[in-house]
């Protein structure tokens, strides 16, 4: 499986108890969706190797997992904060004005009053606010993630259209 088809769903945090089970880190909305997952793939090496699931428990935004054939300690001590992913295709698919993070980058930002800001570079995820990342005039900007700022995605144009707080902009310009 190539990553580029991919989405990742988590990592792995550390080792959970003595028989190969594994805490992990479920970065998603819904993590109680992902509770009859049969198997996903863990980059080791820069590689994405499949592993099925013996079974899985959701708790809040973390889940235990235990994969078939890692049965002690040492075996799931060598997947900590290896990365956990999921082929694209098994993502649910979203209303048309609704976006994946990984979707929007390289999409070109449109504010109301500014016009064309630039493409979008990345979308950071943190504790207290989403920001998409926008190289505007050779410069960082970021735009917090919200109703209010957040208008339209246009995907066949591949544009994303915003109303900026006034003064935004300066911030970064100045």
């Amino acid at each position: 499986m190539n990553i580029d088809a991919c989405y990742q769903l988590g990592y792995v945090i550390k080792k959970h108890g003595t028989h190969g089970e594994l805490s992990v880190f479920i970065d998603a909305d819904f993590p109680e969706e992902y509770s009859e997952l049969e198997s996903v793939f863990v980059e080791i090496n820069n590689k994405l190797v499949p592993f099925f699931i013996e079974y899985i428990q959701i708790r809040g935004n973390k889940a235990v997992i235990k994969f078939e054939d890692v049965d002690d300690q040492e075996s799931a001590s060598d997947l900590k904060s290896c990365a956990i992913y999921l082929p694209l295709s098994t993502l649910p698919k979203l209303d048309d004005n609704q976006f994946y993070y990984h979707e929007i980058k390289g999409y070109t930002i449109e504010d109301t009053h500014h016009g064309q800001l630039g493409p979008i570079v990345d979308v950071v995820t943190t504790t207290k606010q989403d920001l998409i990342v926008v190289d505007y005039q050779g410069k960082e900007v970021l735009v917090p993630v919200n109703d209010e700022i957040i208008g339209s995605v246009d995907h066949e144009n591949k544009l994303l259209k915003v109303t900026l707080p006034d003064g935004l902009l300066d911030v970064y310009l100045d």
